[in-house]
């Protein structure tokens, strides 16, 4: 259907997913701490994107085009959203895995690599359209190695801010779920990319069958 639906299709996908996020921890959390929550996962992952394609630090050189607005500064308001609607089911997953949430050092990590894998068919997709690019191609399908770091220790640190303890973990592992399905279909058949498309299937799948496999022996999960 053309350039300008597939802008709105991602804007629409994007908000709608996070509102679904929200909705979740809000009739777990209430509205208080779950706009806590949203206010640090956005502001602080925008500050680290603003530092980020301005500096090269951590994810390594690269800038967005003009083609995903608004943007402040330089940086699409719908980056830091993206952060918010994967980072909360990344915990979920974690939880499953770890049996533990908040501050603990085993789960900030798994938080941290569920989180990163989703990347795993992103920053490809992403670039494929051109809404980034970075100064010098990587390994990975054009993306560097270094973005991957970026991922994990700037999600890493947001976990151990946010503190995210008393999870809804099962609607929001679901969100996880229907992510990685719908990435592998969208990126395998309909936009081109199998090799991301396989990557991203695996990554994440990883860590949603060590979930299941977990959650199966866990009594009381929500």
């Amino acid at each position: 259907m053309g350039d300008d639906y597939l802008l709105r299709g991602i804007s629409v996908g994007v908000l709608m997913q996070v509102m679904a996020v929200m909705f979740i921890l809000v009739n777990h959390w209430g509205v208080r701490r779950s706009a806590v929550t949203f206010t640090l996962v956005v502001s602080l992952s925008y500050f680290a994107e603003l530092v980020g394609s301005h500096t090269g630090i951590l994810f390594g050189k690269y800038h967005y085009t003009a083609i995903l607005q608004p943007q402040i500064a330089g940086v699409p308001v719908l980056i830091p959203l993206a952060w918010m609607m994967m980072l909360p089911p990344a915990w979920a997953i974690a939880h499953f895995i770890t049996r533990k949430s908040g501050r603990t050092w085993s789960f900030i990590v798994i938080s941290a690599l569920a989180f990163t894998a989703w990347d795993l068919f992103l920053d490809p997709q992403m670039v494929g359209w051109d809404f980034w690019r970075w100064e010098v191609p990587g390994k990975y399908f054009g993306i560097p190695l270094s973005n991957y770091l970026g991922w994990f220790v700037i999600s890493a640190i947001l976990t151990y801010i946010t503190n995210p303890t008393d999870l809804p973990a099962r609607p929001l592992s679901l969100v996880y779920v229907l992510t990685w399905i719908l990435q592998t279909l969208g990126q395998g058949i309909f936009w081109s990319q199998p090799g991301p498309a396989i990557f991203g299937f695996i990554g994440s799948g990883i860590f949603i069958v060590a979930a299941t496999i977990k959650s199966k022996n866990e009594p009381g999960a929500d």
